[in-house]
């Protein structure tokens, strides 16, 4: 074996411990931001959640899924990311919109063709998944 081939490993072996700690960090990054946004929410005067709670709740359950299956396939969920814009588009035009919208109606318009779009990209890449990848390369 060759300097330049245990050089390569050690390189491969920094780059694993890395993307272990980094998932495990923002993990628990995760972890703990639903764990506090829960408990805030069980602090509420009303005494049960709103539709903004429970969306944000989902907003990190996605969060976690993406971590979770990068963990395991080494593989990022590019689907993921973009079920979690959507998500979070949804959760501010279910709160924030009515106040956004009385000075300007356009801003709605822009919020629907942006979840079309998403939409769209997310059923193409399915489609793609679908077609054109190997059983070894599909993440599910």
């Amino acid at each position: 074996m060759t300097i330049k081939d245990r050089v390569d490993q050690l390189g491969d072996l920094l780059i694993e411990v890395f993307h272990v700690v980094g998932l495990f960090v923002v993990g628990g990054t995760i972890v703990w931001s639903a764990v506090s946004e829960y408990l805030i929410i069980m602090q509420h005067d009303s005494g049960f959640a709103s539709l903004k709670d429970i969306l944000l709740l989902f907003i990190y359950l996605e969060l976690g899924a993406m971590v979770g299956i990068y963990f395991k396939t080494h593989r990022l969920p590019v689907i993921f990311l973009i079920f979690i814009a959507i998500t979070a588009i949804t959760r501010f035009m279910v709160i924030d919109m009515k106040s956004l919208v009385a000075t300007d109606k356009f801003n709605l318009l822009i919020m629907v063709v942006s979840i079309l779009v998403l939409t769209a990209s997310a059923g193409l890449l399915r489609f793609s998944e679908d077609r054109y990848n190997t059983k070894d390369e599909c993440v599910e």
